[in-house]
């Protein structure tokens, strides 16, 4: 009788204690769909490429459950520079976001990578380049406390761009 109530009890445990609903990606299409969308929509601006900037650059943002974007808010970035082109193309995907059934809003925080393709010699001017930008990078970060209330963590994008040599 012993063994019976002990089973049933981890039975009924183990049922009750499920980890994580299991959901879709939020993106239509997917993890490599959303990944091409954002190499393909974001710019990287000849300021960052001048500067040879390299850093990331963290969002939150809310979408709604016709998956419009709504309430972008940066959580960091290594340069205000890096940022910019990151808005726009958040805003170019409106309407691509797949929520939850049961929520009216969700919020998702994704972060992007900047870093430049490295040319086959490293000159001292790329060398200076790259230390002159660290050095006077105005970074874009958080002072107080972030609720992050139910939001979803999206992968990292990487964002390579070339540098004339």
């Amino acid at each position: 009788m012993k063994k019976i109530l002990i089973s049933v009890t981890a039975v009924l445990l183990s049922v009750y204690c499920m980890a994580q609903e299991k959901l879709s990606f939020p993106f239509q299409g997917g993890k490599d769909v959303m990944n091409a969308f954002f190499r393909d929509s974001l710019t990287v601006s000849p300021d960052i490429v001048k500067k040879k900037a390299t850093g990331l650059v963290v969002f939150k943002f809310t979408a709604d459950e016709k998956g419009h974007i709504s309430k972008m808010v940066i959580y960091y970035a290594d340069d205000v520079t890096l940022a910019s082109p990151v808005i726009n193309a958040l805003k170019k995907s409106n309407h691509k976001w797949v929520i939850p059934d049961h929520e009216k809003f969700h919020d998702f925080i994704i972060p992007f990578a900047f870093n430049f393709n490295k040319p086959a010699l490293s000159t001292r001017g790329l060398q200076k380049a790259v230390y002159d930008n660290y050095a006077n990078r105005k970074p874009i970060f958080s002072t107080d406390q972030v609720p992050l209330d139910m939001a979803t963590l999206l992968p990292t994008v990487m964002i390579n761009y070339d540098i004339a040599p």
